[in-house]
């Protein structure tokens, strides 16, 4: 049993003693999840994995009603449900017309680019994320460790107690029909 697992099960889930026991052993661990996944945001991110992290950590603790985790993997799944909420908040603040939501942003020095940078388009990801969910939680479940935790096949098929193999046929099933319904969803928008 790792440390996170006796801290969770020892303490009452939302005590202030097990945010003081917890947050050192899992720190490092969601910064570097934090970090990951902000890496894959699209240029102009205000957000710092730092702020993420707090944020996602505070969610966690101060929920009262769904503070309650069976072991690690149960934990950094809540986690990686947290910061995916936190992110698609963030976007859609952004997109908002009271903050030039139909502005586009660019850069001063836009025109010496050669080419634009690919961009994702989280809100579209979150769409097709929960109409995924709506057909196949399992599926929806692995993307979101994986993509929005950055938890390995081995360590996302043992929190959704999957096989290897099995988490892996599913993430190629389920990274092909969110591309589709993602790129559907671009084709969509007016230009």
């Amino acid at each position: 049993m790792t440390g996170v697992t006796a801290i969770l099960d020892a303490l009452p889930p939302a005590d202030a003693a097990t945010a003081a026991l917890l947050l050192p052993l899992v720190y490092d661990d969601l910064r570097r999840l934090a970090a990951h996944r902000l890496a894959h945001e699209a240029p102009g991110q205000t957000l710092e994995p730092t702020a993420l992290v707090h944020e996602a950590y505070l969610r966690l603790m101060g929920d009262q009603a769904e503070a309650s985790w069976d072991n690690r993997g149960h934990f950094f799944a809540a986690a990686a449900e947290a910061m995916r909420r936190i992110l698609v908040e963030n976007a859609r603040r952004k997109h908002a017309l009271k903050r030039g939501g139909d502005q586009a942003r660019r850069p001063l020095d836009e025109a010496e680019l050669l080419a634009p940078e690919p961009r994702e388009d989280l809100l579209a990801l979150d769409e097709a994320l929960t109409q995924l969910a709506a057909t196949d939680r399992t599926a929806a479940a692995l993307v979101q460790l994986r993509y929005f935790g950055g938890l390995p096949i081995p360590e996302a098929a043992r929190v959704l107690n999957i096989s290897a193999r099995s988490a892996d046929r599913l993430w190629s099933y389920a990274r092909a029909w969110l591309h589709q319904k993602v790129q559907g969803a671009g084709r969509e928008k007016p230009s």
